[in-house]
């Protein structure tokens, strides 16, 4: 009898350990959807999490296409969430400065929110200082997106679409839109974004996650920025460019990496214009596709992340608006400058801008851009 039970508690044991391991290895890998709340019309929002081997976490609800966390582990792997945003969806709907969200169609600022295309002058709205910001009054932002969550191998993610329908905010055409956010083993987050017309339009969609690697310990102003570009856009007093500059001899030479507080209170017209760094930089040029842009490293979390592009310009903001009267995720109020937004996009009034590279889309035509923001520690 005995020598009957030693065998059988042994393939025991070993199915116990087998069914143990793997559900450990997909707990390693997944995509989980949960409800987030509804929309005063009662449209249910959904919430996905995504995490790779690694650990690391991005929350994606369907409203927005918002990320409402990214959650990294600092060199003591220790996670911590490093964007800001809110608990809930109340808090989006209510006052959001574009927390985490996809932006369109117009991510930026087009002068006296109008433009002529085709000999037509198309007028959108002037929601900040006269122009028209972020895509209007109910930009891609404000939008509930379709969502099919996905997983592979060394994969996990999000597809998100909308039909932004003929003239919606004064847009013209019909746009089919695809914006997909990737978590790959490699912690890198890849933002993808298609979309078609069946009329001549303007495009030029981004996404406006406010960063603090310090996982909201202090501002952003110990962080030390690199940003690939010679040459920045000075804007006059409402944020509209003037023409392309050198920053050379400059506070917006970030060649090297520096402090982003180093020179940020520079009696300078520029950062006066902006309340502080809120303009778009020309990135160089490259022979890579996708293109080095930017890097930041905050010291004490040893957090670093890295974003390489196919636009031709990132806009960098230094949460000048933040003012402490957000009450955030877990009770936190976003003080002045608590988070920074490193926006890859085309320049802004590009449509008004024969000089600056198009952004016009074409029936037949797709428009594509693609944007990798990698996640270390050091």
């Amino acid at each position: 009898m005995k020598k009957l039970i030693q065998p059988l508690l042994i393939l025991l044991f070993v199915m116990i350990i087998s069914c143990s391991s793997e559900k450990k290895e997909t707990s390693q890998v997944s995509v989980n959807t949960e409800p987030f709340g509804k929309m005063p019309d009662g449209t249910e929002i959904k919430l996905f999490t995504l995490r790779n081997k690694s650990g690391i976490e991005v929350k994606v609800i369907t409203y927005g296409g918002i990320i409402t966390s990214i959650k990294v582990p600092d060199r003591e792997g220790k996670s911590e969430d490093i964007v800001l945003g809110y608990d809930n969806l109340e808090g989006y709907l209510n006052a959001s400065p574009y927390f985490g969200a996809i932006i369109g169609r117009y991510g930026n600022r087009i002068a006296r929110g109008k433009f002529e295309l085709d000999g037509n002058e198309y007028s959108l709205a002037t929601n900040n200082m006269g122009n028209h910001l972020h895509g209007g009054i109910a930009g891609f932002d404000k939008v509930v997106w379709d969502a099919q969550p996905f997983a592979a191998e060394n994969t996990v993610g999000v597809k998100l679409s909308y039909t932004s329908p003929d003239m919606e905010e004064g847009y013209p055409g019909k746009l089919e839109v695809v914006v997909t956010y990737v978590l790959n083993d490699d912690n890198s987050l890849t933002f993808e974004y298609s979309a078609t017309t069946d009329k001549r339009t303007v495009v030029n969609l981004t996404n406006h996650s406010y960063y603090n690697l310090s996982g909201m310990k202090d501002d952003i102003l110990n962080h030390e920025l690199l940003l690939s570009s010679s040459q920045y856009l000075p804007v006059d007093s409402t944020l509209i460019p003037t023409e392309i500059a050198s920053i050379e001899g400059t506070p917006f030479d970030f060649r090297s990496a520096k402090v982003i507080g180093k020179e940020i209170n520079n009696d300078d017209i520029q950062l006066k214009n902006g309340g502080g760094y809120d303009h778009c930089w020309v990135l160089d040029e490259s022979d890579d596709e996708l293109k080095f842009a930017a890097s930041v490293f905050e010291p004490k979390s040893g957090r670093n992340m890295e974003i390489f592009t196919t636009e031709p310009g990132i806009q960098f903001y230094t949460g000048n608006f933040l003012d402490g009267s957000i009450n955030g995720k877990n009770g936190k109020n976003y003080a002045y400058r608590s988070g920074f937004c490193l926006e890859t996009q085309h320049y802004p009034d590009s449509p008004n801008r024969p000089d600056f590279p198009s952004v016009v889309l074409n029936p037949g035509e797709k428009y594509s851009s693609k944007t990798i923001t990698r996640f270390s520690t050091k």
